[in-house]
């Protein structure tokens, strides 16, 4: 799930303390690890959805690295009931692997370099068990879903970016009676909080996400006051 890097329109809570070009820079290096990392993985092909308007500009920075698809409708819910719609009936995506009965689709966020490749891998033997997969985050929403099938009411009017996201998501599963089963509990790239918790781990591993890695040593070398270095 991605957005045209656009000043404004991508990562906006983190505006208060960077700028416009900071932040549309950084988003760049998220989105750029986060294809590294889905590619990183076995038997899987990798898709971009995103709003019509940003699929020319997404197809430029993914290259050859990904398809990209144009979502039906607004926003993130939309953009969710528009992975599996399009990916469930029976055409080729990234977002997919496919066993003996029927595909497996995870849907997660362009800004997620720092998860583990095992997270993700975990994620699509646990759709073997269940009807549905969620990753939580620690603020009440959730940062990766996956499903076998198209369930065109689970993400409306979904409240998604708020505390109650998760909750919402799961009352729908409960609705439909569909079983669910949960990848580990992390965190979103949302405020400076979070920028100073991945440039921290990234310091220690800066092979997960070399370009994040990067530009956060350079932001931190900055953002730090000199006498706490």
């Amino acid at each position: 799930m991605a957005k045209a890097p656009r000043p404004g329109a991508v990562k906006t809570r983190l505006a208060p303390g960077l700028s416009p070009a900071a932040v549309t820079d950084f988003y760049c290096c998220l989105l750029d690890d986060t294809l590294a990392l889905a590619r990183s993985l076995v038997d899987v092909e990798v898709a971009i959805m995103c709003p019509d308007s940003d699929v020319d500009e997404l197809a430029q920075l993914a290259r050859s690295e990904a398809r990209v698809v144009a979502q039906k409708g607004e926003g993130l819910a939309a953009g969710l009931t528009s992975v599996f719609a399009h990916f469930a009936e029976g055409r080729r995506t990234s977002a997919h692997r496919t066993n003996a009965h029927r595909r497996r689709i995870i849907a997660f966020n362009s800004d997620s370099p720092h998860l583990p490749r095992s997270v993700l891998e975990d994620a699509f033997e646990t759709l073997a068990a269940y009807d549905v997969v969620v990753g939580p985050t620690h603020d009440g929403g959730y940062y990766l879903v996956g499903a076998k099938a198209s369930h065109p009411t689970l993400f409306a009017g979904d409240g998604m970016g708020t505390s109650s996201a998760l909750e919402t998501l799961l009352a729908r599963t409960r609705a439909l009676e569909l079983s669910v089963g949960f990848a580990d509990r992390f965190y979103d790239i949302d405020v400076a909080d979070d920028l100073t918790r991945l440039a921290e781990e990234l310091r220690l591993a800066p092979a997960r996400a070399p370009r994040t890695a990067v530009w956060l040593k350079e932001w931190d070398s900055t953002a730090r006051p000199a006498n706490s270095q």
